[in-house]
């Protein structure tokens, strides 16, 4: 079982390019430790930033540090950084073009029982519908990995939301396939579809094994890229599969879900089931907890699509 969470993961490539790169600098907002960004602020100082409880001053300085040819990566929980300081992501960020990634920590329902003023239940919707702003989700360590050294080589502005706690691996570490911003296929499968993002890859991977015990081919597509959607990808599943189901930490409004049916729906019609979080404040409790309350597991998703295919 891997105890390697994806916000170390992030630490340990910036680390590891900071030996070489010294524009990389990185900022936090009083979260070094959430953000496990210790180590680096420990091992450079002279390229980390310490802004305080101040998520919009992150942001803002960030944008600044980029226009001065410096590669900023920003760090907070993603509740608050996708929320108090969603005006400097669109104008300092985004509409300027700046050089920053910024890195939304504990995301969607990581912080459990500290309830809907700590959950992200919003952010790729909000993030999302900035022009110029991409997101991604990454669902391992090795994928997370993938994506950080892919984002150093650009200098285009990016939201990456990762949990708080270690996810089990999707991939292997020597065989972990990664194209930027193409959706990474699984598993193949002809009968249904099932898109997630994040850590709801995993739990749709176990899934697509109990479907197929059963003689239920699911294709899985790991859509990490959220914005830009991986739109080939998706009417590619419409039109080989009979259904799609997508499965996302996130409401189903404006999320992963919305996207593909609007791109279903313009291009080639099938029935799709958005499994996710409701427009309601989030229970309480761990994130198992949590998924499980909601449906949002391997089990649940498996039935969900057994259902699917017998009713198309």
């Amino acid at each position: 079982m891997n105890k390697i969470p994806n916000r170390q993961v992030i630490c340990d490539v910036l680390m590891e390019q900071a030996k070489e790169d010294k524009d990389i600098v990185v900022l936090c907002s009083d979260s070094r430790g959430s953000a496990s960004l210790a180590g680096f602020a420990a091992a450079y100082p002279e390229q980390f930033i310490e802004v305080g409880i101040a998520e919009q001053s992150l942001v803002s300085i960030s944008a600044g540090l980029a226009k001065c040819g410096k590669k900023a990566f920003a760090a907070s929980p993603a509740c608050f950084l996708s929320t108090r300081s969603m005006e400097q992501a669109k104008v300092d960020v985004a509409y300027s073009n700046t050089n920053v990634t910024l890195i939304g920590i504990s995301g969607g329902v990581s912080y459990g029982a500290l309830g809907m003023t700590h959950h992200s239940a919003q952010d790729i919707a909000a993030l999302a519908s900035i022009p110029g702003m991409r997101v991604y989700l990454p669902s391992d360590r090795h994928q997370t990995r993938h994506l950080i050294n892919a984002l150093l080589m650009d200098k285009k502005p990016a939201y990456v939301r990762v949990g708080r706690n270690p996810v089990e691996d999707v991939y292997e570490e020597e065989n972990t396939p990664f194209v930027m911003d193409s959706a990474t296929e699984v598993t193949a499968g002809n009968d249904i579809t099932i898109i997630a993002c994040g850590e709801m890859v995993k739990p749709a991977v176990d899934a697509s094994n109990i479907l197929k015990s059963k003689g239920i081919h699911a294709r899985v597509l790991d859509m990490y890229c959220v914005k830009p959607i991986d739109k080939e990808a998706v009417i590619k599943a419409a039109k080989e599969t009979k259904a799609i189901i997508t499965v996302e930490e996130h409401t189903f409004i404006g999320g992963l879900g919305a996207m593909v049916s609007q791109i279903v729906c313009s291009e080639h019609p099938v029935k799709v089931i958005t499994m996710s979080l409701p427009d309601a404040p989030v229970v309480t409790g761990n994130s198992k907890e949590i998924f499980d309350h909601y449906g949002l597991n391997a089990e649940n998703i498996a039935i969900t699509a057994a259902e699917l295919i017998k009713n198309v």
